[in-house]
């Protein structure tokens, strides 16, 4: 089904490719420069997950970040890691992929891995 383009959309879409990083609903309700309902930017982010335009991050604290997939790596999925500065509240999905062991009777099906520190522009 085909989805209009609306205002709202179009800010969204405009904050979160203008700063190139995975941002929380908090961050880019700041950045939009219309008048926009809190629920409504809510509803557009999640459409945007379903409809593979966005990956939803969930950090330790429970916070959510949306990031555009092509942030990330060309084949995208969702197990790999994220870094969240404490600094500067900015969530980037890391370019490198790192490996972790399990135990042999687990059997993964997906991931959520956020690594918390101080990022490079912080540091």
């Amino acid at each position: 089904m085909k989805r209009r383009n609306t205002p709202t959309k179009k800010a969204v879409l405009s904050v979160l490719t203008e700063t190139g990083k995975a941002m929380s609903q908090d961050a880019i309700e700041q950045r939009i420069s219309i008048d926009i309902n809190r629920a409504t930017i809510y509803r557009v982010l999640n459409r945007f997950c379903e409809d593979g335009i966005l990956h939803k991050i969930v950090a330790e604290n429970g916070k959510q970040y949306f990031a555009l997939y092509h942030d990330c790596n060309e084949q995208h999925n969702h197990d790999h890691f994220h870094f969240r500065c404490t600094k500067c509240e900015t969530m980037e999905c890391l370019p490198v992929e790192v490996n972790i062991a399990i135990p042999k009777e687990y059997q993964v099906e997906s991931m959520n891995c956020v690594i918390t520190g101080v990022c490079k522009d912080c540091s």
